[in-house]
């Protein structure tokens, strides 16, 4: 990664990010925003011009951009919006900088290696002004925890006379693609540790999206001393093994997703955040799980015992992996079985042949892939929502 050159503004002479005076001709330089509306980084033969603010943390903001290419090229008449995830260097900075850049570039390394419709594209990873700069997908549409909250408040004004969440059937279409994408990490030997419905993005053609991938954790790799502290989660979809900091797998990542999935129907967690994080933590590890059908009375039987084995203590009671927890909801609750989501365990059955050294990739293995990521994405893009 190397910074983009600076120029002085009077006699154009190359400066380094931090000089505010130029060496040649001592001329005082102008403030410049690196980062901010209409600002420009030139990148590779194009050009990213920064659009709006779409989000800010303390430890980076997040941009809407769109990336112009060079006039003549085939993509020159159409400009892409993208996402630009920007690391402040005040934040690599203070104590515990070190780990701070490590998870950055960790969650760069885990995008650049997937490649799935229902997991935010990777574009990018540069440096520019002293900044890490991720380029990502830009996803117009809004969290699954904007439209849970939608439902929720419909719910409300029904007077309890209806769904307490969302249809089932909509659920589950959310559902399947949250554990497709899921399936995939798994196969490539990652771990997601921070599912929960605020890093799901719904596009408004119906296709998810799984994103924030900050604290992904690659098989078998411990955690390091300088992310030990920063590799955190959310009380309220974190699995009990998670928050007891014990060894982790897969089977952590579906004891969120399954949470996701109860709050999709139900309305809200097992365990609701509106209480200290350490309350929520400790119900994680000690308290049973309230029945479903509490808050959905309609639900069948059947549904209770599929959130029993999904959110058991011991991640041994659990499903073994994400296919096989969504063939078992599928199959107990008699929800049609769909080319799109036989689809997604092709895609992880590839993807765990592709990423095995002793596998040799070759020319066919890489054409089915491709040809399995456009039929899933087709599928859930054509696919009418208001059959669902």
């Amino acid at each position: 990664m190397t910074t983009s050159p600076l120029a002085c503004a009077q006699c154009g002479a190359q400066l380094l990010p931090d000089q505010r005076i130029c060496p040649a001709c001592r001329a005082l330089q102008p403030t410049r925003e690196a980062f901010a509306p209409r600002a420009t980084i030139e990148r590779g033969g194009t050009r990213l011009v920064i659009d709006s603010k779409l989000g800010e943390g303390g430890m980076g903001v997040v941009w809407r951009a769109w990336r112009f290419h060079p006039p003549g090229t085939p993509m020159a008449a159409t400009p892409e919006p993208l996402a630009l995830k920007v690391l402040r260097p005040s934040a690599m900075q203070r104590p515990g900088g070190a780990g701070v850049r490590e998870l950055f570039l960790r969650e760069a390394d885990a995008l650049r290696r997937l490649s799935h419709p229902n997991i935010v594209a990777f574009h990018d990873l540069f440096e520019h002004e002293g900044s890490l700069v991720l380029v990502l997908e830009y996803v117009e549409g809004e969290t699954l925890d904007a439209v849970i909250s939608r439902h929720v408040a419909r719910a409300r004004l029904a007077g309890g006379s209806g769904l307490p969440g969302m249809p089932l059937l909509r659920a589950w279409f959310y559902f399947q693609q949250l554990l497709g994408a899921l399936a995939a990490i798994h196969a490539m030997g990652m771990i997601h540790r921070d599912v929960k419905p605020s890093n799901v993005l719904v596009r408004k053609d119906g296709l998810v999206k799984l994103g924030d991938f900050g604290i992904v954790r690659f098989a078998g790799a411990p955690s390091s001393a300088a992310t030990a502290e920063l590799e955190l989660g959310t009380g309220a979809y974190m699995s009990p093994e998670q928050v007891l900091s014990q060894p982790i797998d897969l089977r952590s990542d579906l004891y969120s997703a399954a949470i996701v999935l109860y709050e999709m129907l139900a309305g809200r967690p097992p365990f609701p955040a509106d209480r200290p994080e350490f309350l929520v933590r400790k119900d994680q590890v000690d308290a049973t799980p309230p029945s479903i059908r509490l808050f959905l009375p309609q639900a069948p039987f059947v549904l209770d015992a599929l959130f029993q084995r999904a959110l058991a203590k011991n991640p041994a009671q659990r499903f073994g992996s994400a296919i096989e927890m969504g063939n078992a909801f599928r199959g107990a609750l008699a929800i049609p079985e769909t080319p799109e989501w036989t689809a997604q365990a092709e895609i992880a059955s590839a993807a765990r042949a592709m990423g095995d050294p002793r596998l040799p990739e070759s020319g066919v293995q890489q054409k089915k892939m491709a040809t399995l990521r456009e039929f899933v994405a087709t599928g859930y893009k054509t696919k009418k929502m208001s059959a669902v």
